[in-house]
């Protein structure tokens, strides 16, 4: 029996599940307008453990969303998966959040493509398939008029960022998906799961947040 706990941080959403053998168990989170994850995520995770009657001991590993995204999000997320690591001697699971934002997608045909909000006209994006399959990497992209243009298949837009997005992404194959704004720990389940299967556990003593925009060179 595996228990994975699941951490959320890289946006506006705090939340957290624990996952028995790649199902999500439970589920809490909250998105505010002001990040809150500071005060809430260690109440969510006494909350969900104390709920499901699952002590820290019997927890298999702790996963957590490794980014891009907020950098304080994603610090909060990362420090606090870390330290349950040390303490409990499990290994760490770090997991895409744009692959995560894409999982909450389900379409029989064209393309998925999960944003989150950077600043301006600026997003991190990645591509998906119908299948969840990653056919373009993640990126910090401005958005034009151009982006997108060649994709004649429909496009399904996900995340925090549609409303600045339906601005200058105006083709008819493309669809805004408004119900879906931010990744989840729910999400995150079945892709901890699977790379648990896999022994694909990171190390914690150097593992960082994937920042990406660190990577950029300033204009």
């Amino acid at each position: 029996m595996t228990y994975i706990l699941n951490i959320e941080t890289a946006t506006k959403n705090c939340s957290v599940s624990l996952a028995k053998n790649g199902e999500t168990v439970l589920c809490r989170e909250i998105a505010e307008q002001g990040y809150s994850h500071a005060e809430k995520l260690h109440v969510f995770i006494e909350e969900i453990l104390k709920e499901t009657n699952v002590n820290t001991n019997e927890l298999s590993a702790i996963a957590v969303s490794k980014g891009p995204g907020s950098y304080t999000g994603l610090r909060i997320g990362v420090s606090t998966a870390k330290g349950l690591c040390y303490a409990l001697g499990i290994p760490l699971i770090a997991v895409d959040t744009l692959q995560v934002l894409a999982n909450k997608v389900s379409i029989q045909k064209g393309l998925i493509v999960p944003m989150i909000d950077a600043r301006r006209m600026e997003v991190y994006s990645a591509v998906f398939d119908h299948k969840l399959h990653r056919i373009m990497e993640v990126q910090a992209e401005i958005l034009t008029e151009e982006s997108y243009a060649e994709m004649t298949e429909p496009v399904y837009f996900i995340g925090d960022c549609q409303e600045k997005c339906k601005t200058v992404l105006t083709k008819d194959n493309f669809t805004f998906l408004s119900e879906i704004v931010f990744p989840s720990a729910n999400e995150m389940s079945a892709l901890s799961y699977d790379k648990f299967v896999k022994n694909d556990f990171e190390d914690v003593a150097y593992f960082e947040p994937f920042y990406l925009k660190d990577f950029l060179i300033a204009k």
